[in-house]
């Protein structure tokens, strides 16, 4: 948990403090520097047309994760909105709810992601809806089930014995005991919503090609390959994988954290 902690804060610094002190524009062709290999004056080389890789990928790593953040944020809502109405419904609503949620689960999100950013132009609008569209299944059932929990709860049974109205009873007793798990799956959904952008910008359907992401350069990178230049790939490589996964070990120590004291509060 430490060592996670200790790479995003590394990698929080290189966002904040690479770009103004490299003094150099990410986007600057330079022919005469292309492939050269990690140096003092580039710390991780320069790609096949001279841009410097570490800097391009601190700028790829600031574009994904906002991406992948906003994409989360929205699957979150979405979900969100679906779980508690099925969960405070009930009956039919909740049933036809359900088999909605059975139906975009049954489909690869890869797969329906890709059909639905292909009816766009390469932006980053498309790569939102596109995670927010395929993603939103694993909050609605999450909400769904606390929901259902909560709903045989004392306090809850006692608001509605008491005549308090349904969006009464959702404002003041679901929604606070529901924050905490939203937020949780929020924060893991980021990463997947990473991994997501990336492969689509790998394929060339994500963010436009002259943006720095890291699925482009990574997309640039293979074809530098077969000429020896390993790190145009290996580094945009790492900015997804080691904060992604230290963002991953993060959250999951979170909801360890997290899922006993509930336990011990339906337990009283």
């Amino acid at each position: 948990m430490r060592a996670a902690a200790a790479a995003l804060a590394a990698l929080g610094l290189a966002v904040l403090l690479v770009p103004p002190l490299a003094q150099l524009d990410q986007q600057l062709v330079d022919l005469r520097s292309a492939g050269l290999p990690p140096s003092l004056a580039h710390p991780l080389g320069t790609d096949q047309v001279g841009r410097d890789v570490l800097l391009r990928s601190v700028y790829g790593l600031r574009v994904s994760f906002l991406v992948g953040l906003v994409a989360a944020s929205a699957s979150m809502v979405v979900g969100g909105l679906v779980g508690l109405a099925a969960g405070s419904l009930g009956g039919m609503p909740d049933r036809l709810l359900m088999r909605l949620v059975d139906g975009f689960t049954s489909v690869p999100h890869l797969l329906l992601g890709i059909f639905i950013v292909a009816l766009f132009a390469p932006s980053p609008v498309a790569v939102v809806v596109s995670v927010g569209v395929t993603h939103w299944t694993t909050a609605a059932r999450i909400v769904r089930s606390e929901v259902l929990s909560l709903r045989s709860r004392p306090f809850v049974e006692a608001a509605i014995s008491g005549g308090a109205s349904r969006s009464r009873v959702v404002r003041r007793h679901l929604l606070p005991h529901l924050a905490p798990h939203l937020l949780l799956a929020a924060v893991l959904m980021v990463p997947h919503a990473v991994w997501h952008e990336t492969a689509l910008s790998f394929l060339g359907l994500g963010l436009p090609p002259h943006l720095a992401s890291l699925g482009n350069m990574i997309n640039d990178g293979q074809r530098s390959l077969l000429a020896g230049d390993w790190w145009s790939s290996l580094v945009p490589g790492l900015f997804v994988l080691v904060p992604t996964l230290a963002l991953g070990v993060l959250a999951q120590h979170w909801r360890d954290r997290l899922t006993p004291r509930l336990r011990s509060e339906l337990s009283l």
